[in-house]
């Protein structure tokens, strides 16, 4: 019975990736910062692969792996021709802190905000950071919660794959 259980575990683990690589991302809109309204799939339509990164200013893991991937950033975006849009998810009160802790790290991302977390509820994600990588043609192909050191290699050799097809 126990492994029956896990088999059974295993399939659903298998079928949820399998259904994720084939998922578009969902028509949500939300705003840049400057209050701008701009639909997600504005991204997933420009025939670049896209890093889609959701962070807070108050989530430390979030701060460390964008600040990882400032590092690996430039050299991505020759090399795989991406695109890397962090989504903040705090509140319109904390807003006011993301401009100045972008400028402070130097992230050169685009930076949205989905305040009421409309896209993260479409997203069906709990907790950040969270992160997907879209291919040339807009499907999420990868999707990965939480930070630790050295998951950006992780993700670099997600691009890398769909890079190669």
């Amino acid at each position: 019975m126990k492994l029956f259980k896990i088999l059974s575990l295993v399939v659903a683990v298998c079928l949820s990736t399998s259904l994720l690589a084939q998922q578009n991302l969902p028509s949500v809109n939300v705003k840049d910062l400057k209050g701008k309204t701009v639909n997600i799939q504005d991204f997933a339509k420009n025939g670049k692969i896209t890093v889609i990164s959701f962070w807070a200013t108050w989530c430390a893991p979030c701060k460390k792996e964008l600040d990882a991937i400032a590092d690996l950033y430039p050299e991505w975006q020759k090399d795989y021709d991406l695109e890397l849009v962090a989504v903040t998810v705090d509140n319109a009160r904390a807003l006011s802190k993301v401009p100045g802790m972008v400028k402070s790290k130097n992230w050169d991302y685009i930076i949205l905000s989905d305040a009421n977390q409309d896209l993260q509820r479409a997203l069906n994600f709990q907790s950040v950071p969270q992160t997907f990588l879209l291919d040339q043609e807009g499907n999420i192909v990868y999707s990965h919660t939480g930070y630790v050191s050295g998951d950006e290699y992780e993700l670099e050799d997600k691009i890398k794959a769909i890079t190669i097809k």
